[in-house]
């Protein structure tokens, strides 16, 4: 009768069990995510914790006045009336809004559901409070409206791009200034309102290709 193999010889036997290749890269996203969250947090309090009394009412009604998207639709409707190349303008950027509004609000912020930031614990001064949005803080659909008509609109009209770039800017700034998002959020909202720029943009081509160039309005010659 054999005797049981001793420590020595079970040579075949794994010393730990080995990692299934999903797993693995599950724990180094869980990682990445950890590290980019604490980033976030991070520039989040830093933003707080800096004293600018000058800019904070500045930003707080520059935020709050681009809810529900007011800045761009008067301009937009100052566009409407300033001939064909602009009114082509602002009907795609008014597009691009609708799309950026939709994918935020119906699907990022369904989908990721991420809790605003404590912004007492933060202690961001009262002075550049802004209502807090009851809704998910992934993404920022003011970033996203901002930048989609921006960058829909000044690709129509090259000579707008340059303000409505800063403007986006200025807005999508002042959601972490007052301290309703964190800076994540913001630049999620900048690379969706940028997707739905493209999207309003190739659907307008898409329906009226003889007329939509990609600096504007492009008039068909008579026969």
């Amino acid at each position: 009768m054999s005797e049981p193999p001793t420590a020595d010889q079970d040579v075949t036997r794994p010393l730990t069990r080995p990692v299934p290749p999903a797993d693995g890269l599950r724990r180094v996203a869980s990682a990445v995510l950890g590290d980019l969250r604490a980033v976030d947090g991070a520039l989040y309090a830093a933003v707080a914790a800096t004293p600018t009394p000058t800019l904070d009412r500045a930003l707080r009604r520059l935020s709050h006045t681009a809810d529900h998207s007011k800045i761009s639709f008067t301009i937009a409707g100052l566009l409407a009336l300033s001939g064909a190349r602009p009114r082509r303008a602002a009907l795609v950027g008014v597009g691009a809004i609708a799309v950026a509004s939709a994918s935020a609000n119906l699907l990022g912020k369904r989908l990721v559901r991420r809790a605003r930031p404590d912004r007492e614990a933060a202690r961001v001064t009262v002075d550049r409070h802004v209502p807090m949005p009851t809704s998910a803080s992934f993404p920022s659909g003011h970033t996203a409206s901002a930048v989609a008509f921006a960058t829909a609109v000044g690709t129509v009209l090259p000579a707008a791009s340059v303000p409505l770039g800063a403007l986006a800017g200025a807005v999508a700034y002042s959601r972490v200034h007052t301290g309703v998002h964190y800076p994540g959020d913001v630049a999620a909202g900048a690379v969706l309102g940028i997707a739905s720029a493209a999207t309003a943009l190739a659907v307008a081509t898409a329906r009226l290709p003889a007329s939509y160039t990609r600096g504007g309005i492009r008039i068909p010659r008579r026969p």
